[in-house]
């Protein structure tokens, strides 16, 4: 098959659909094996640094980097990256982002795969993610990264990721490992993953119009590793980092500053001045709002308690 973006047929993604379902729906329920191992901190600390590996391969990896080209790398470092993100389980790096694309281009709208305004919390949060109508994904959708073969094949037989990290964990540590660093990490991770389609489009503020329901969320920022920023990113995708301030925590984008220090990754693309003035100025009249809002609620309480002192 020629493996030109423009010639071919869209690509079917899950090469094993049943296995993908059985260890996805697996991964909900174990998460009661919990109780089947005796409590240690250490093992704790084994979840949460499986999550925030595995964080940051959807949130710098899939999205930043696949989805959006924030920043460049090298050949063997994007391979790196796209492996910790397919370890994740959330499918290929490819069919990630050419979903994502998608839904920037129709957010909010009856062609956005995940708008909880148009489909409902849950369907947004995690069931679209299983409808056998988004196995495939149109190649033209995601050209600058189609054409490398490896990232074909692993998108292709994307399981493998998953299963070989849940393998190691298991050789490494036994079942105590499996259950805390894959299938406990697993579970927060993907529900943490999820609300950035789900609640961020809900619960937050709004300082640009991103003529969507995008909303900033400091609370979705700091369990996603940045993520939360999300009507910064919506109204300017391109950049590297989402939290547009030194005050809007954002985990991944400083992770990939390091690494830049380092060589590993460059180019990373930062909102222009123009946005970030709009961005401050909108802030700066929604603060004015609010002052002005509340006084007027101070003067109409003052003004009512006179009335009532009157008669």
């Amino acid at each position: 098959m020629n493996s030109s973006p423009s010639t071919v047929e869209p690509v079917a993604k899950n090469q094993a659909p049943l296995l993908f379902l059985i260890l996805f729906f697996m991964v909900q329920a174990t998460i009661l094996t919990v109780f089947t191992v005796p409590f240690a901190w250490s093992l704790v600390w084994l979840a949460i640094g499986s999550y925030f590996l595995r964080m940051f391969g959807i949130t710098a990896a899939y999205h930043r980097y696949f989805s959006h080209a924030s920043f460049k790398t090298s050949r063997v470092f994007q391979f790196v990256l796209a492996w910790i993100g397919a370890m994740a389980m959330q499918k290929g790096p490819l069919w990630w982002a050419a979903h994502h694309r998608n839904h920037h281009k129709y957010s909010d709208t009856e062609k956005d795969i995940h708008s909880p305004s148009r489909k409902g919390f849950w369907y947004s949060h995690m069931f679209w993610f299983l409808r056998n109508d988004y196995n495939e994904y149109e190649p033209k959708l995601i050209p600058d990264f189609y054409k490398y073969p490896e990232l074909r094949l692993l998108d292709k037989y994307h399981w493998i990721a998953p299963l070989s990290y849940a393998v190691l964990l298991y050789l490494v540590g036994g079942w105590a490992w499996l259950v805390y660093g894959y299938a406990v990490s697993t579970f927060f991770l993907g529900h943490a993953t999820w609300t950035i389609n789900s609640l961020s489009h809900v619960y937050g503020s709004v300082r640009y119009d991103s003529r969507d329901t995008s909303k900033n969320n400091l609370w979705l920022a700091l369990l996603t590793m940045g993520e939360g920023w999300h009507n910064n990113h919506h109204y300017y995708c391109s950049s590297v980092n989402q939290g547009f301030y030194w005050y809007e925590v954002d985990v991944s984008y400083y992770i990939l500053k390091t690494l830049s220090l380092f060589g590993i990754v460059w180019d990373l693309k930062k909102p222009p001045k123009k946005v970030l003035e709009e961005g401050l100025l909108r802030d700066r009249e929604q603060k004015e709002s609010k002052r002005l809002l509340h006084s007027t609620k101070q003067t109409n309480k003052i003004k009512n308690k006179v009335g009532v002192l009157s008669t």
